[in-house]
């Protein structure tokens, strides 16, 4: 299975390391997709909207500077980016409102940190293979 992946987070450790968890849990990834914050993903979705190859899963942290994930989760559905995208929250916040206010907000799933591979194939895989 082939997904061009957008990962949104504000350590480019943390970004490599969700890449590295994506890739041992099986995913061919023909392309990864960076972002820092809320605000930069948000450009990376309007560039996406005009090119042939389609962003097909979204990965975002919640806190982040500028926008967090739940403010750019907020912002893509408002302004109808990356519609049908499947988007998987990554946080520290493992507390209900967090996880309520993601999911009406247009999250499918969250995984709490620290994670391992076998965690991200789980709830990853299914969202691309339904996608």
């Amino acid at each position: 299975m082939r997904a061009l992946i957008l990962i949104i987070d504000d350590s480019a450790v943390m970004r490599k390391v969700i890449e590295r968890a994506l890739r041992q849990s099986g995913l061919e990834l023909s392309e990864v997709v960076q972002a820092s914050n809320g605000e930069e993903a948000l450009e990376v979705l309007r560039a996406d909207a005009g090119s042939a190859s389609k962003i097909g899963l979204i990965i975002s942290d919640i806190n982040m500077p500028v926008m967090d994930g739940l403010q750019f989760l907020e912002a893509r559905r408002d302004q109808k980016l990356a519609v049908g995208v499947p988007v998987v929250m990554i946080t520290t916040e493992g507390s209900e409102p967090f996880v309520l206010r993601a999911i009406a907000a247009g999250a499918q799933g969250y995984i709490c940190k620290p994670f391992t591979a076998d965690q991200v194939k789980a709830r990853v895989v299914p969202l691309l293979e339904a996608a």
